[in-house]
């Protein structure tokens, strides 16, 4: 059964703009292993962290380091949730999460679905 779906999208250009004129952002936003990854990635990792905020209910409260895509070369994408994220998706009963990320033409989008058994 489905929970919850989030979709997000990132005008690439814009957000990398936003990293280089507010450094501390990418420290914010994103956890050490991702924070090395190129910019393109950051934009479509951020995308998907709004959109699983989205998928579930975007309750006050989620940090954004508990949310993190690793690089997997290669694989599908696989979303990592720990902490405040995985408190409110087991508050949901949330079982897993299924995930889409692409970025093409300036853009970066993701989708998220969370389901319950």
């Amino acid at each position: 059964m489905i929970v919850g779906v989030g979709i997000d999208v990132v005008d690439i250009t814009r957000f990398v703009a936003t990293l280089h004129r507010v450094p501390a952002l990418r420290e914010k936003l994103f956890t050490e292993a991702e924070r090395a990854m190129p910019e393109t990635s950051l934009a479509a990792r951020f995308a998907v962290k709004e959109a699983l905020a989205k998928a579930l209910g975007a309750p006050p409260g989620l940090h954004w380091h508990d949310a993190q895509v690793p690089r997997a070369a290669g694989a599908q994408p696989v979303l990592e949730v720990s902490g405040t994220v995985a408190a409110r998706a087991a508050e949901l009963g949330v079982a897993r999460f299924h995930l889409s990320i692409s970025h093409d033409a300036g853009i970066a989008s993701a989708v998220v679905v969370a389901e319950r058994d």
